[in-house]
């Protein structure tokens, strides 16, 4: 059957012909057969999941009628009600938050970078493993995992401890500041220390002929790295006031109210306030702009090109044994911090039958384990978030191709550019946002009347989880997809080949182990996302994120927490097959490319 869109009534010969139009004659009419493109229907399907959800949603602040959301055209009454009482209050939380957390992560993110490529530490490929598994830890899995020690009848009250002055500081801002600046330090440091990396030794050695000593070059060194100090901030801060992994579990415990809850309760309200959802997610996107606008205003005017022919490389400082134990203590206490109290917290409370309830021995064994594996409703949200994530990643890989291959080129295409906007612009939006715009748009009247049924279906929480993935893992693969040069795909052309066939044999090989990191990372990320899980999750089917917070809402900390860390050793599983597999069973070449001697 042919896909081609008949069009009666144009002459042959017509502008609109192109060279992949056939002309047909029947009747005495004739009829045009348009070859069905499919870089429109790209268009179409980046629109459809990254465009039209968010403006739909965003423009019911301003005009309910629109939208049959209310009766005004046009009225600021949903922004009155957002800037205004708790909601007033979650805003200015946030905001606080976000500005500590951004400083906090900055610095320490900072003395990482330097003790990491500067110094002669011990460990320093473990130390930078540890950034990298912090980047894939979600923000609420590390709040959870301090709670379940911390908490009433908790994992340390089980072993006879009694942290009530701990308790007492950690379930507040101090707590909420602490989990989300070690989740903001990975993205700290990889700002940081990409520039770091490219800035000569001159600079420290002009500031020591000169008479200054450590403090003074790392002074210099901190205002020469000022593009590199700023995007941190500006990451952070991003990341800070839209995260809503910590808003839901330990802020919410702890009745600090953040804007992103706000938002969430917004949505879960009855009636469902989406007029007011919609105006707390342009002061959350007013937040980020403004965090932006401080970032380019910092640096107008300055110019920070220190790197050229003759930058010399850095020097390692080699240091002595009681600063080299005082530094590795230092990142030792960063680790546990970030990721060993979490990981004790979840695998402690996961050991203890019964914890958080008055059922169970509440001794020390694999009950809960047992218990999670043989109940289908237990174990059943890790196998249906297993399978979402997989085909989540496997979509989001080939828009992502496409994607980044329009990016490389997107200095000589309008499309290109205007792509780069696109993604841009949706890796910039929270996706507790992505979410409650999915809710709203595709619960519409005018959607179901034109036959798009997808709310609460498991369909439009994977087109939620392909938004939410699509413009990171595009980026992600910019750089593999700009490195490709044009002539190795035309002269596979001239040889005789198709472009599919071509693209298999040329490109695939040269880009196959960034395909399988990208989607390794999107599987992994997907498997153990939340916002979208959130609000999203269809009647009857819980994704694994939630049915770890639900279990836990149920007071069953030894359930919930075994599914947690099934969860995370299911993610490591795939991720140590996906590189096994790609060893054993992929040609040598494909090995090679990219590799050292």
């Amino acid at each position: 059957m042919s896909n081609d869109l008949a069009l009666p009534g144009v002459q042959a010969g017509h502008p609109a012909l192109r060279d992949d139009t056939i002309v047909a004659g029947g009747s005495g009419r004739p009829r045009i057969r348009l070859r069905f493109n499919p870089l429109t229907a790209f268009w179409l399907l980046i629109i459809a999941i990254l465009v039209l959800p968010i403006l739909l949603f965003l423009a019911v602040a301003f005009s309910p009628a629109l939208l049959d959301q209310g009766p005004q055209w046009f009225t600021l009454s949903a922004f009155a009600t957002a800037l205004n009482g708790h909601l007033l209050v979650g805003f200015l939380n946030s905001l606080m938050v976000g500005v500590v957390t951004a400083v906090l992560s900055a610095a320490v993110a900072f003395g990482l970078a330097w003790a990491v490529q500067r110094t002669d530490v011990w460990g320093r490929r473990l130390w930078t493993g540890a950034v990298f598994a912090l980047l894939l830890t979600p923000s609420y899995l590390i709040a959870l995992g301090w709670e379940r020690l911390l908490e009433p009848n908790g994992v340390l009250e089980s072993l006879g401890l009694h942290p009530d002055a701990a308790r007492s500081v950690f379930y507040g801002p101090v707590g909420i500041v602490l989990v989300l600046t070690v989740k903001g330090i990975p993205f700290a440091y990889l700002a940081i220390s990409n520039a770091l990396r490219g800035l000569g030794h001159e600079f420290e050695d002009a500031v020591r002929v000169h008479g200054g000593g450590p403090l003074s070059a790392i002074l210099v060194v901190v205002s020469l790295l000022g593009p590199a100090i700023w995007a941190a901030l500006a990451i952070v801060f991003a990341e800070s006031v839209g995260d809503f992994g910590v808003a839901s579990t330990l802020a919410n415990d702890s009745h600090f109210t953040v804007a992103t809850f706000t938002l969430y309760n917004a949505v879960q309200a009855f009636p469902v306030q989406f007029p007011v959802a919609a105006a707390v997610s342009w002061v959350l996107l007013l937040l980020v702009v403004l965090a932006l606008l401080a970032q380019s205003r910092a640096l107008r005017g300055r110019s920070y090109r220190v790197l050229g022919g003759r930058t010399r490389p850095a020097v390692r400082r080699r240091l002595s044994l009681r600063a080299q134990v005082l530094v590795s203590s230092a990142l030792v206490m960063l680790l546990v911090v970030a990721l060993g109290v979490p990981m004790f917290g979840a695998v402690s409370a996961s050991l203890i039958d019964g914890l958080g309830s008055l059922a169970g021995t509440h001794q020390w064994s694999l009950a809960n384990y047992g218990r999670v594996i043989g109940s289908p409703g237990l174990s059943g949200p890790l196998a249906y978030s297993s399978e979402l994530a997989a085909i989540t990643a496997t979509i989001t890989i080939v828009l992502a191709v496409v994607c980044a291959r329009l990016l490389a080129n997107k200095g000589g295409t309008f499309g290109g550019r205007m792509l780069d906007l696109v993604l841009l612009a949706a890796v910039a939006l929270p996706g507790i946002v992505f979410a409650a715009g999915y809710i709203f748009a595709y619960n519409l009247p005018v959607t179901n009347a034109v036959g798009i049924h997808l709310y609460g279906t498991t369909g439009l929480l994977l087109l939620a989880y392909l938004a939410t993935a699509l413009p990171s893992t595009s980026r992600v693969l910019t750089g593999s997809m700009s490195q490709l040069q044009d002539s190795m795909l035309s002269a596979s052309r001239v040889h005789g080949r198709g472009a599919i066939r071509s693209w298999f044999s040329i490109v695939v090989p040269v880009v196959a182990r960034p395909l399988l990191s990208a989607w390794l990372l999107t599987y992994t990320a997907t498997l153990l996302e939340l916002p979208v899980s959130q609000l999203l999750s269809p009647p009857g089917s819980q994704p694994i994120s939630v049915g770890i917070t639900t279990t836990l809402g149920k007071y069953d900390f030894g359930g919930g927490t075994a599914m947690e860390v099934l969860a995370i050793l299911s993610a490591l599983l795939v991720v140590g097959v996906g590189y096994l597999l790609f060893r054993l069973v992929t040609p040598a070449g494909w090995r090679r490319l990219g590799g050292a001697r």
